[in-house]
């Protein structure tokens, strides 16, 4: 083994699929939506003319829609942040309590939103919100209240919440997941002192669970950000952005200019600036969420 780590050739043949892969999927597919983001082209293959930084004059200082696209982002990550991940935690705490058979079957029926296809919740959720059919109606009618029927998705003042709830509930068990692990991993004497010390409950919760919880929900914290800013499917497949532009989000705004609109040259610009702001909020979030390691 240590021949082979004295080996140049031997290590350069290791790493070099590693790094071809990275460049040929990663660096040059940037490289190039750099290149025709200062093009107007209308599509692979046409002709390109060269109109500079104009695209992004454009983009950042003329698009509202563009800026419309981010603030639904940011707002679908702080519903993330601020309503799924605190239930996530509640219900991971309630399965780790629960112990047993009953844990194990609470644990898959949580997940089960997580392996369906991204189409059969989309269309499922449609028939759930429909205004004349849908079940949702049907039951605040059932129960009395049927002067909130309401059009959920067809409705601007609304639209963008009942995303967010379709968004929270099939993305679910992905978070109870990453919490349920953090704190299956806490031991359990930490508990048992703390009872000891008189503490209970709520209280339990909040000194112990939830600081030793803090490195899972900064790493959650992020991807909920990065989650929903790349938000596509989801939203193409119940409103495409509609109605108007209240669900519109930043990668089906650049489906619709590349796509739709045949205007690649912008929708290029628009896939650059959705990468810098990426990775500006992860750098952001990295450096408020920074926890140092904790010992237990």
């Amino acid at each position: 083994m240590h021949k082979v780590y004295s080996d140049k050739l031997a290590i350069f043949l290791f790493v070099f699929p590693g790094i071809a892969f990275f460049l040929l999927t990663f660096v040059a597919p940037i490289i190039l939506s750099g290149y025709y983001s200062l093009t107007n082209t209308l599509a692979p293959g046409t002709p390109i003319e060269m109109v500079g930084l104009s695209n992004y004059k454009e983009l950042l200082f003329e698009d509202s829609r563009f800026w419309l696209s981010l603030r639904n982002a940011l707002l679908l990550g702080l519903g993330f942040i601020l309503i799924q991940h605190p239930i996530c935690i509640f219900f991971a705490i309630l399965l780790d309590r629960i112990g047993g058979k009953a844990e194990k079957w609470f644990r898959t029926i949580f997940f089960i939103p997580c392996v369906l296809s991204i189409v059969v919740i989309s269309r499922m959720w449609l028939s759930v919100l429909d205004p004349t059919f849908g079940i949702f109606n049907k039951i605040l009618s059932a129960i009395g209240l049927g002067s909130f029927q309401h059009a959920w998705l067809g409705d601007s003042s609304t639209a963008l919440g009942s995303l967010l709830v379709i968004l929270i509930w099939s993305g679910f068990g992905w978070g109870l997941l990453f919490y349920y692990a953090g704190i299956k991993g806490i031991p359990m004497e930490l508990y048992e002192a703390a009872r000891l010390d008189g503490a209970k409950g709520l209280k339990l919760h909040w000194h112990i669970t939830l600081p030793l919880l803090s490195p899972v929900i900064s790493v959650q914290i992020v991807l909920a950000m990065i989650t929903a800013f790349k938000q596509m499917e989801t939203v193409f497949l119940t409103t495409n952005g509609g109605p108007g532009d209240s669900t519109q989000f930043v990668a089906v705004y650049l489906y619709n200019q590349a796509f739709s609109a045949s205007n690649y040259g912008y929708a290029n610009a628009i896939s650059i600036m959705f990468i810098v702001f990426c990775l500006l909020i992860t750098f952001l979030l990295n450096k408020i969420t920074n926890n140092k390691n904790l010992d237990y």
